[in-house]
């Protein structure tokens, strides 16, 4: 954990989860029809920019076509991915009953099965956020991420291997979702990586399909020039992507749990850790549109399944909650954030790195605050 976290009594923390209950009774209560027209709003503008893209290709010859197109097609698979996608599959949407929001049903433009990235992420990463040993997502077990996952001479590569991750971001999701080291453990079964394999097959055909061959073939001698613009477009998805998750999940003083620390936790507990182990980035309401409101990662991590249009509105509250908590509320603007990231994964690429073993025995040896 940080060096300067709190440690709260029992009473306090049920206190502030009694307080973020009441948040989220009163957000839940209040949905209607505002939320219903602005996910629409923004699956039209998705919808609109993709086409623009693609129509644009067919004019690639000319540069600025060929360039508009690569925006409009970059901008509506960051939409589809980040702000409609992510957040229907959470089930922020749900009570609208409508089909094409639904969370049971919706696919993202990505490689990656939604079936399999909600088992991965929806429970994996939410439930146990930050626990080292149970939370998947810390360093989406490639990189070191925190002092507490033991140091090894693979992980001198460290700053590489988040480079090319966030290169073939989407890639590197879908293969996380197979979950190869629970295999390894002998946690997982043959059989079952066959059948996820196999989904995660046809899931990425199609999308290559559709990428790579069928919209380059329409443009007929054009074809080469729209294959390197749909490229271009999933490269800056990826890169975009990569950004902002790990600027809410990797900066410094974001922490980390053992599973100790983590057992038996109460409600109150549970959404001190998820406040602890989430960063925000500050920036304007279009940042805010094309991260998905990921923007605001804190609010994310303690209402899940809120419409993420909400997240901006009531994160004043949460941080003067957190004020009058004595809690840490880790926000900055990108940059900030994003080198914060890089410094730390340089730091632990190297042994030695992090907090000194007095601290780490310190503690484990403290009563469990979150």
């Amino acid at each position: 954990m940080p060096h300067n976290t709190p440690a709260l009594t029992p009473e306090q923390c049920d206190a502030f989860g009694a307080e973020m209950d009441a948040l989220r009774q009163r957000i839940v209560a209040d949905l209607g029809t505002e939320d219903a027209e602005y996910i629409r709003q923004v699956l039209r503008a998705q919808r609109v920019l993709e086409v623009t893209g693609r129509s644009l290709l067919f004019a690639g010859f000319l540069p600025p076509a060929w360039l508009g197109g690569v925006t409009a097609l970059s901008l509506s698979k960051i939409l589809d991915n980040m702000e409609i996608g992510h957040n229907v599959l959470h089930g922020q949407y749900d009570w609208l009953r409508d089909e094409a929001l639904n969370s049971q049903t919706f696919e993202m433009d990505l490689v990656a099965p939604a079936e399999l990235w909600k088992r991965s992420h929806n429970f994996g990463h939410h439930t146990y956020t930050n626990i080292v040993g149970k939370d998947r997502d810390i360093g989406y077990w490639i990189l070191r991420v925190t002092p507490e996952q033991r140091w090894t001479p693979y992980y001198l590569g460290n700053p590489v291997y988040a480079a090319l991750l966030s290169v073939i971001f989407q890639w590197g999701v879908m293969l996380h979702d197979l979950e190869a080291e629970r295999v390894v453990s002998g946690e997982k079964g043959w059989d079952e990586v066959s059948a996820d394999a196999k989904k995660m097959a046809a899931k990425a055909l199609r999308q290559v399909a559709k990428d790579y061959l069928l919209f380059p073939a329409l443009t007929g001698p054009l074809a080469p020039l729209t294959f390197a613009g749909n490229a271009t477009a999933n490269l800056v998805r990826n890169l975009w992507g990569f950004s902002i998750i790990f600027c809410g999940h990797f900066p410094d003083d974001v922490a980390t749990f053992t599973e100790e620390e983590a057992a038996n936790e109460t409600r109150g507990q549970w959404y001190v850790r998820q406040l602890l182990g989430s960063a925000n980035i500050t920036g304007s309401r279009l940042f805010h549109l094309l991260s998905g409101n990921l923007s605001h990662q804190i609010e994310h991590h303690l209402f899940p399944d809120i419409p993420a249009r909400r997240y901006p509105q009531i994160a004043e509250e949460v941080r003067d909650a957190c004020r009058r908590y004595g809690l840490p509320y880790n926000t900055g603007p990108l940059h900030r954030q994003l080198g914060s990231v890089a410094r730390k994964l340089i730091r632990l690429a190297l042994p030695g790195s992090g907090p000194d073993d007095k601290h780490t025995e310190e503690r484990a040896a403290k009563p469990q605050a979150a």
